[in-house]
């Protein structure tokens, strides 16, 4: 925390410390207490502005909240993983969909910024079941989520049902069109998604030991690529197939997502349109999920794009 503060900028955002990893409230209270104190002390010295924390839904209630009250915890982020008991029993979560929406209430009576974290393609989620737990998931009105979809990691039960021939993760096709579907639904509740896959990081044994399942290494920037591509597809084909126009304007921090990785998005558009000639640009008063078709005033937002949950 030392180093990383003698870095940070006069211009930080809000700085948290966060204890992730792990089920933060199923710790013995002596621990708990032990780490909230030493992160306490750097709030207090002015250094950082908060805490948070991950946590299963079933640790949350008002013996534990009331231990760490005392302490400068703002963000409280719960492992639902899914909103439907079947998936969660099949899965061995070891908590309900009742856990989840009890933790919620709770720590919205204290205020606490609440995250709900999901995990699509769980043994026995369907794509429809997937859309029914985002369709629970927002009801509960979360100020974020966070989506890290399925894979078999070695050692794992899930490993044995894999090799069983018990479990099918998600390819990495139909994990996309999940995901693509998830972003343009909790965009339309304005209820931000702040992460999408795991860091490489995050991932046990630098990212050696995942067996299966969609495993990418920028995933989130996979999933608005493939929006970006979506949209642009849709505004030249309602310019009538008129090739005229071939400058999309984008915001300067979606420039990439409309170019895909390695310019894949306009290699794929120059092999559907028969012309390379396709160009960004960027303008700064667009929305970031915003393009235009320039010369042609036709705009498109993710909003535009159709959003198969309802």
């Amino acid at each position: 925390m030392e180093r990383y503060l003698a870095y940070s900028g006069k211009q930080r955002s809000r700085i948290q410390i966060a204890f992730y990893g792990g089920n933060f409230l199923g710790l013995a209270p002596a621990a708990i207490r032990s780490l909230l104190s030493v992160a306490e002390g750097f709030v207090k010295s002015g250094m950082v502005d908060g805490i948070r924390f991950s946590t299963r839904p079933d640790t949350v209630d008002t013996e534990r909240l009331d231990m760490i009250a005392p302490y400068s915890v703002q963000t409280v982020e719960l492992g639902a993983q899914s909103m439907q008991n079947t998936v969660l029993e099949r899965s061995g979560r070891g908590h309900s969909l009742q856990d989840t929406i009890s933790a919620v209430d709770l720590l919205r009576q204290r205020a606490y910024e609440i995250g709900l974290q999901l995990m699509p393609g769980l043994p026995g989620e369907s794509r429809a079941g997937c859309f029914r737990s985002a369709g629970k998931a927002a009801e509960l009105r979360p100020g974020f989520v966070r989506l890290y979809p399925a894979v078999v990691l070695a050692g794992s039960p899930m490993a044995a049902w894999y090799k069983a021939g018990d479990y099918t993760p998600l390819s990495l096709s139909d994990c996309l069109e999940q995901l693509k579907q998830l972003v343009l639904f909790f965009s339309r509740r304005q209820i931000p998604i702040i992460r999408i896959g795991l860091q490489a990081a995050e991932t046990p044994g630098a990212g050696n030991q995942i067996l299966a399942g969609p495993r990418h290494p920028a995933l989130g920037h996979r999933v608005h690529c493939e929006l970006f591509f979506d949209m642009a597809r849709l505004l030249l084909s309602s310019n009538g197939g008129d090739l005229t126009a071939r400058t999309f304007d984008v915001h300067p921090r979606s420039v990439s997502r409309l170019r895909g990785l390695r310019n894949e998005n306009l290699m794929r558009l120059g092999n559907v349109y028969g012309t390379r000639d396709f160009q960004t640009r960027s303008d700064a008063e667009l929305p970031l999920d915003g393009i235009r078709l320039a010369g042609t005033g036709k705009m498109l937002t993710y909003d535009d794009l159709q959003c198969d949950i309802y």
